[in-house]
């Protein structure tokens, strides 16, 4: 029985008039699922019970399971949260200064293993179906609703396990309903996909309209790349990256971000900072600094501050747009796959 969490608003419309129903009753469902984030048939009060009973007869309305979630002291929320039967994923509310964003799964796992990762040690089991990337959100909205919360959920960043563009076909439809007004409603603006650059979906991304880009550098050269992200340097060197960036289309006042992660006595020398001004130099782009956040099983450290201040110092004085985004979630383990290890770690 299909999960109508997987369903576009063409696929549910088709199936209303399969049934013989007045086409409203199609925007009447579709906003039940995602403007109330109902998780059951029976309370679609505005339906009557012959449709109620024939959607259950035909669908499930199956939201992700909470497993378990973590409070940061810094407001940060962690949620471990089961799909599927049995596969874990990991989905973080980042506290602003006036709302929340939303970190998204868009795998169960990763195939990219980068070395800094604690999801790429991880490995990969599946892609995520569209309901299972959207179930997210709305498991999000859910516990913010019941818990009062003081902020509200308005930025969503496809920034956590998996790399969204090897799930391309899902991922869009999820963009869909995010971007319907009916549906989850964030506008382009407040909807933000990270990857470390998969040419062809990259591409049809960007000319989609769908979202503001993330691009995940983390190295300024090739050599260094290929190191820290092998899979991901293998799938298109770092000059073709660039080659690329330079010809996606931009609206007027867009700028593509570029993620730039800083590893203690890696990538964090002014030698780095000079490389990367010099291949990023032809973007519209602003970049985002953010120091390493360790994990015990991984064999690298945080950078010195002096360091992290220095580069960013370096960048801004060659009048580039430069960010440094503090860590956050550190006592929750909040870095992407970390929660997932450990629960797995345990077992059942």
């Amino acid at each position: 029985m299909p999960n109508l969490l997987d369903y576009s608003y063409p696929q549910l419309q088709q199936w209303v008039e399969e049934q013989g129903w007045k086409p409203f009753r199609a925007r009447q469902i579709w906003q039940w699922i995602w403007r109330k984030g109902c998780d059951n048939f029976s309370r679609m009060s505005d339906l009557n019970k012959r449709i109620r009973t024939r959607l259950q007869e035909s669908f499930r309305l199956e939201h992700p399971e909470l497993r378990e979630i973590r409070h940061s002291e810094d407001g940060t929320i962690k949620f471990l949260l089961r799909v599927g039967g049995d596969d874990l994923i990991e989905t973080v509310l980042i506290p602003e200064e006036d709302h929340y964003t939303q970190c998204l799964s868009s795998q169960v796992g990763c195939p990219l293993g980068c070395t800094f990762c604690s999801t790429g040690r991880m490995g990969f089991t599946r892609n995520l179906s569209s309901g299972e990337i959207l179930g997210q959100v709305l498991a999000a909205r859910g516990y913010l609703a019941r818990s009062e919360a003081p902020l509200p959920l308005r930025n969503l960043v496809f920034m956590g396990m998996g790399e969204p563009l090897l799930n391309w076909p899902q991922v869009r439809k999820a963009l869909q309903v995010i971007r319907d007004q009916q549906g989850l409603d964030f506008s382009y603006r407040r909807t933000t996909l990270s990857t470390v650059g998969v040419p062809g979906p990259l591409r049809r991304f960007a000319h989609s309209g769908q979202g503001s880009l993330a691009v995940s550098l983390h190295a300024p050269n090739q050599e260094l790349r290929a190191r820290l992200m092998p899979k991901a340097a293998s799938l298109v060197s770092l000059p073709q990256l660039i080659r690329i960036l330079e010809e996606l289309p931009l609206r007027p006042r867009q700028r593509i971000t570029l993620e730039y992660a800083l590893i203690g006595g890696v990538n964090d020398d002014l030698k780095h900072a000079g490389q990367l001004n010099k291949i990023i130099s032809s973007l519209r782009c602003k970049v985002n600094l953010i120091a390493f956040n360790p994990d015990q099983e991984l064999p690298y450290r945080a950078p010195s501050m002096e360091r992290v201040l220095q580069f960013e110092e370096f960048l801004r004085k060659k009048d580039k747009s430069v960010f440094l985004r503090k860590s956050k979630g550190l006592d929750i383990e909040a870095a992407c796959g970390q929660l997932r290890n450990k629960a797995l770690s345990k077992g059942p």
